[in-house]
């Protein structure tokens, strides 16, 4: 079994979720839906929702309440990609125009926030305060790692620690949730729970990790990005604070960081240090470690197909391109 044969096997339910999602969008105000028919027909790798159904999997929940929360958490995401887009002053999302492009600036926050309070507005229709706990502290974690970010712009002194920080509550706060829910939804124990908690925490810190690399290297085609953006926008991440740790050339690359004229130039310099220091390899490794994290943290689980899918993901990992 690949990742694409896993995919394959939700397709039918990740579509309910996509049912799910268009419903949230559902409103009086005419342009919501516009909008949510053009962002969820854009695309998306439905990963947060793959770990909710796959990890209910595990734990034996197979109601349909797993596609509502999976389309909750999906909804969360999407939120917070809105108003990244117009924090970062985005052109593209997923190789497509980025609404707030087409939209604006005022329409896009407003329906980020429409998004948010929708969202919670459901699951709190769950009648579960362990879920809404969840999803709440998720939704809070990512605001306040995007504001940890914009803090730490251009800032080469940045830590590891302070990363970690970072991509916790932008990224991993939201896949450890999908996971602690699914194991809610089937009543496991509390060193059960933990543990799923666990693996989607240490998961969504790797697959971001994974997301600052490809910005280093990966096809500008398949990354619906700009290569270097993250540097441009001045957000230090793990590469660049590999580089800093190794690199003789500090002061000329905080100068680069630093820098209010970005060039291609100063890029490719990036890069070629990037690759004289073998920064990519060694950020891969820290990836690697988390990744083994995450699945000794489900071996409290007996074998089972569920169990061999999640560690596929987490394989993936390592191994996608956008």
């Amino acid at each position: 079994m690949n990742f694409q044969n896993i995919f394959k096997q939700y397709e039918n339910e990740l579509k309910q979720v996509e049912r799910e999602l268009i419903n949230i969008f559902q409103s009086e105000a005419t342009l919501i839906p516009t909008i949510g028919a053009y962002i969820v027909n854009s695309g998306g790798k439905r990963l947060r929702p793959l770990f909710l159904l796959s990890s209910a999997d595990l734990v034996g929940y197979r109601e349909y309440k797993r596609v509502i929360l999976a389309a909750v958490i999906e909804a969360l995401h999407t939120a917070s990609l809105l108003h990244d887009d117009v924090v970062d002053e985005a052109d593209l999302r997923r190789g497509k125009v980025s609404a707030n492009k087409i939209w604006g600036n005022q329409v896009t926050v407003l329906l980020g926030d429409y998004l948010y309070a929708k969202a919670l507005h459901i699951s709190v229709a769950q009648e579960s305060l362990p879920i809404m706990e969840a999803l709440s502290l998720a939704t809070s974690q990512m605001a306040e790692g995007e504001i940890l970010q914009l803090m730490k712009a251009g800032d080469p002194t940045i830590t590891f620690d302070e990363y970690i920080k970072i991509i916790t509550g932008k990224t991993a706060g939201l896949i450890r949730a999908a996971c602690r829910i699914a194991g809610i939804l089937g009543e496991l124990p509390q060193e059960k729970l933990q543990a799923l908690t666990e693996f989607g925490h240490n998961i969504g810190i790797a697959f971001q990790m994974v997301d600052d690399i490809l910005d280093y290297v990966a096809q500008e085609s398949e990354l619906g990005k700009k290569l270097g953006k993250d540097l441009m926008e001045g957000k230090i991440t793990l590469p660049l604070i590999e580089l800093m740790k190794k690199a003789q050339e500090k002061e000329e690359i905080v100068g680069i960081i630093k820098s209010d004229n970005f060039s291609e130039e100063n890029l490719l310099k990036i890069l070629n240090y990037l690759k004289q220091y073998n920064c990519i390899e060694s950020s891969m490794e820290i990836v690697r470690q988390y990744i083994d994290k995450a699945k000794k943290a489900l071996q409290v689980f007996p074998d089972s197909e569920a169990r061999k899918r999640l560690f596929m993901i987490a394989d993936y990992i390592t191994l996608r391109s956008k």
